[in-house]
This record gives structure tokens, sequence and C-alpha cells, in this order.
């Protein structure tokens, strides 16, 4: 075991997977001399060398694309964005090659490979630097979409993503890149994509987040807590596929939902949990189902940002109005 920050339990994960399997390869902007703008790859090219942690071009696409190829000639590509709105250039690539692969070719071809990048707001970032794309992602047939929120799921999550024979998006939420520590093994380990994690226990509500969400709700807990209020916490851990099992078993248990998360509310993904809540468990609800999300505009720049960002207060705030619906 050793304490970790989520950049150190990425950076480990690499390491287990680039000494394990010789197809792995790290590539993308600034990721091999420099280990990255964020230095989650630090140290992995001195390490393996050029032909397997390696700088790419600026070009999104390049970089998308080349790993496609590589995917499909036997290697298993895990390239990486220095952030989520420089993902845009390469949704081309990845709406129609990249997430189409496997059925165009009729189960012939497999595209085993990782696009990680850092996502979200809190930092105080420029533009492009703060969005939250998971909705957009989650949306397209074909991927995988993970958001890990501790730094042992993210090691778990990661392994499991390189070991995926599809495509995963790895979204890592960069305001707790270094903000969380926490012990994780130093061996290899995976945890299964496609599963949530039930992170507390409850009886009043029932509250599901992830990523850099999760910390805040947690937060939000403990007023909670003092109010009286019973909360169950879920860690949603993979966007897509997403665990309608742990949802319905919860909701027909507590009877309330609040979804929380920091992107823009509209058609997003907690109005597809909210979806499934009236699909799983309609005749257990005792209140309509509720969001604390982004507002339906663009981040706002450093000056703005907190306005738009979710704080303990606002979750309590919904939580408090659901229970007492």
């Amino acid at each position: 075991m050793s304490v970790m920050t989520m950049v150190q339990a990425i950076n480990n994960a690499l390491d287990i997977k680039l000494a394990e399997d010789k197809r792995v390869v790290v590539y993308g902007e600034d990721v091999g001399v420099v280990g990255g703008v964020f230095r989650v790859t630090e140290g992995l090219q001195k390490k393996y060398g050029v032909e397997r942690v390696f700088d790419s071009p600026l070009a999104e696409s390049a970089i998308v694309g080349t790993g496609l190829g590589m995917a499909l000639s036997g290697l298993r590509p895990v390239v990486e964005m220095q952030f989520e709105g420089f993902s845009y250039p390469a949704f081309n690539q990845i709406i129609s090659n990249v997430s189409r692969m496997h059925n165009r070719s009729r189960g012939r071809f497999k595209v085993p490979m990782v696009i990680r990048f850092p996502y979200g707001g809190g930092i105080n970032a420029i533009e492009h630097h703060s969005e939250s794309p998971e909705s957009l992602y989650s949306h397209i047939p074909g991927l995988k979409v993970v958001i890990p929120s501790t730094p042992h799921d993210a090691k778990g999550l990661l392994i499991s993503a390189i070991e995926s024979d599809d495509p995963v998006i790895f979204m890592e939420p960069k305001r707790i890149y270094r903000a969380i520590k926490q012990e994780v093994s130093t061996e290899k380990f995976t945890i299964p994509i496609g599963k949530a994690s039930l992170l507390a226990e409850g009886s009043d509500v029932t509250v599901v987040a992830f990523g850099a969400m999760v910390r805040e709700c947690q937060r939000a807990m403990v007023m909670a807590k003092e109010a009286g209020i019973s909360v169950e916490l879920i860690d949603l851990r993979t966007i897509y596929p997403i665990d309608r099992e742990t949802i319905r078993n919860s909701l027909r248990k507590t009877g309330r939902l609040v979804v929380v998360a920091e992107a823009q509310r509209s058609f997003s993904v907690g109005s597809e949990l909210i979806a499934i809540a009236n699909e799983e468990a309609f005749l257990y609800l005792e209140a309509p189902p509720r969001r604390v999300m982004g507002f339906d505009t663009i981040i706002p720049l450093a000056q703005g940002e907190k306005y738009f960002m979710i704080t303990p207060e606002k979750i309590f705030y919904e939580i408090e109005k659901t229970v007492n619906f």
C-alpha cells in the first residue's frame, strides 16, 4: 500500500500496464518529455523509452486517428488530450470511426484504446479548459465512459479500461487531481467497468454523483446528518454502461433521488438518471427526483466560475427540499 493522489494512482496504473503488456503505448501532447500538462505521465518515457511513451503533434484528430490504426494493428494505445475542450477536434474520428469500427466490420475488428483527458471546472482556468462533456460521449454507441472520484478507483478503473477490447473515454476530474490522498495498493487490481459504488447506506434519500462531485456530496451529507436526514450515496463511476440495478435497488428503499453533477443540466446524465428513476422505481417514489447541476450556459471564466460550481450548500438545500416534499 502507498498513499497516492489521483495523479500518482493513474501514473502507477500506466506504469503497471506498460511493464506488463508490450502492446501498450502512451502518447499525446507533451506526454513524453515533461509528463503531460498535469505531470500524470511523469517519468514513464524515461523508464520505457520514446517508442512506448512519446509526444505527439498538436493535432487531436491525428492523435485519435493514429490510435485507431494502432488498435486495429494489435496495439493498445492510451492517448491523452491536454483538456476536455481539446477533445472536440477529435470528435469526428471518435464518433465516425473509433466508436463504429467493431460494428462496421461485423465484429471482425476491435478497438482496444483509451482516450484520457482531464475535465471539469473549479481551477479558475481559461476557455475550453473547464467543461464537462460526459453526456456527449455517453450518447455515442460503441464507447464506454468512465469517471473516477478517488485515487483507488482511478487506478483500478484505468487498468480495466486499458484491458477492455472496446474504446474507453476516461475522464479525469482535474479539480481533485491532487486534492485527495488515499491508500492505494501498489499491486495490480481492477474495478469492473459498469458497476457503481455504494459509498454510504441511508434510508431517506438517494444521492447519485460522480467525479469531483462525490466529495462535495460527502460534505453535504455532514449537514444532512446534523438535520437528521439519512443519505444513501452512490458513486456512479461509469457513465456508460450505467449501473441501473444499483440505482433501482437504492430508490426502491429510499423513494427519493437527488442527482449531482457539474455539467449543464439540460440533456444531461442527470436527465438520464431521472429517466431511470421513473422507469425502474416510479411506484416507489415519494418525491419528484431533483438535479443539482450547472446552468445552461457557457462555463464562466475565473471571476464568475464560483457562481456556476456546485457547492455542498446547494446540494444540502435540494436534499432537504426533497425529503420534506
